[in-house]
């Protein structure tokens, strides 16, 4: 037999100043053309092959480079990407 517990309000998450922080600035600055996370990657080798040439990849890619700045996942990925390719060179 399955004991149904009565419901109990949930306690609210809290959440630390450094949280706090990151979500106001994310709101503050969140732009009506940005990208997600499926689009950046679809452009990060390119961006990726951009920056090992020197060549203005924030220029010439704003929007990636916008995500980059504020998507730490999506950051780590392209550093891992940069890493490769300099191995590779």
């Amino acid at each position: 037999m399955r004991t149904v517990l009565p419901n109990r309000p949930q306690k609210p998450a809290t959440l630390g100043p450094q949280q706090v922080k990151h979500l106001v600035r994310a709101i503050v600055t969140t732009r009506p053309d940005e990208i997600g996370c499926d689009e950046c990657f679809e452009e990060l080798d390119r961006f990726a092959e951009m920056t090992l040439a020197g060549k203005s990849a924030a220029e010439a890619t704003p929007l990636v480079e916008d995500h980059l700045e504020r998507c730490g996942p999506c950051r780590e990925e392209f550093e891992a990407l940069l890493d490769a390719l300099r191995v590779m060179s």
